[in-house]
């Protein structure tokens, strides 16, 4: 069967992909080789609300002063052009040992403003400022859970290259599927979380991942690694994925080391790795009990910039067995696929602060900070 075929037959009934090879995809690293990073303005944070397969989402993670962590998700996913659907997610990490509080509702009624800065739905809306620098993020879908907060960026946005797009397809001139990242790095927030015990408070830092996935998921990664470090001066943030051997096997990593008001270096020059696992006996995936990220680039003027973390993770917060806990559309998108066994395992090892180590030209820094980070298995890579 012409490749061609075998990729409308693995778009429209989620069946596994034949081997494209490396040249089926362009990197968002080959674009970063002449431009690094691309500042944010508020029209790079438009929804795109694709009308062919995709899942796009807008993350929100805050870290309280207090040591309390959630991220608050509105997912909006296309199914084969036929039919969209839209989640609020919010998951609270209490500091003292208790189960982490979830919760996942669907949403109706969506829509966007007019610009599509703005996404509403019934009892919630993500908005943007005019000035492009702050976002209130408020739900009342779920009683158990009711959001209302706000995050300001302190230090610029960016995506990796010129807009931070990786391609798929054996044509990508005219590529069918793509991944984008965009990031605001180092955020302040405020506001509150309701549960049935009373309200959290989430004063403290805070970081947004808007990202975009114009192709079936389990197509466009295998493999996830995240991380979001928040220090008293600096932050460190990484979104790592690996192809399936589809696209064969490509790591593309994007991140940043960024200070109040300014971004020290941001770019593809980073990687995620698993120095220590333990086989999971309930799934068989190597979940991580040590790892390091690192990072690499320059200033604006010329300075070498490297910084990296290493840390013994302990024990997981929490691990999502996604075809369980992640509404249908997910399962409707990996239909079929062979071998699509998504996991995410969720680290948070808050009660010792963790180093940050930065070299900037001479110039050496440890940050001491606190790092939230998430290894995800979806589909075998070999």
């Amino acid at each position: 069967m012409f490749n061609w075929a075998k990729q409308t037959l693995a778009n429209v009934v989620g069946t596994e992909e034949p081997i494209y090879g490396p040249s089926a995809i362009r990197s968002v690293a080959e674009d970063a080789k002449k431009t690094p990073y691309t500042e944010l303005t508020r029209d790079d944070m438009k929804w795109e609300a694709m009308e062919s397969t995709s899942v796009e989402t807008q993350t929100f993670y805050f870290m309280a002063d207090d040591g309390h962590l959630a991220f608050c998700q509105v997912i909006y996913s296309n199914v084969v052009g036929i039919r969209t659907t839209s989640q609020f997610n919010s998951k609270v990490f209490y500091t003292d040992g208790r189960k982490p509080l979830w919760s996942t509702t669907p949403l109706n009624h969506v829509d966007f403003s007019e610009d599509k800065s703005c996404f509403f739905a019934k009892d919630c809306a993500l908005e943007l400022s005019e000035d492009g620098k702050s976002y209130t993020i408020k739900s009342m879908n779920d009683p158990q859970s009711i959001v209302n907060l706000k995050i300001t960026r302190i230090s610029p946005g960016f995506v990796a290259g010129k807009d931070g797009k990786t391609l798929y397809g054996t044509d990508l001139e005219n590529p069918w599927g793509t991944m984008r990242h965009a990031f605001w790095p180092r955020c302040v927030t405020e506001g509150s979380i309701m549960t049935k015990d009373g309200p959290i408070d989430f004063k403290g830092k805070g970081f947004l991942s808007h990202a975009l996935q114009g192709m079936k998921p389990h197509h466009a990664a295998a493999r996830w690694n995240f991380v979001n470090f928040q220090g008293p001066t600096y932050s460190a943030i990484m979104m790592e994925f690996t192809t399936p051997p589809s696209y064969g096997t490509t790591v593309v990593g994007v991140g940043g080391i960024v200070k109040e008001g300014e971004i020290i270096a941001a770019g593809t020059n980073c990687s995620a790795k698993h120095l220590k696992t333990k086989q999971d006996t309930e799934n068989d995936w190597p979940e991580p009990t040590e790892v390091r990220f690192d990072w690499a680039g320059a200033t604006k003027d010329g300075k070498p910039v490297e910084a990296s973390i290493e840390v013994v993770l302990g024990s997981r917060i929490d691990r999502i067995d996604v075809m369980a806990e992640v509404p249908g559309f997910v399962k409707k998108i990996v239909a079929g696929a062979a071998g699509t066994k998504p996991y995410i395992y969720q680290f948070y090892p808050h009660s010792t602060p963790l180093d940050l180590k930065i070299k900037i030209g001479d110039e050496e820094i440890i940050e001491k900070g606190r790092l939230f980070s998430e290894a995800t298995f979806i589909s075998a890579t070999e």
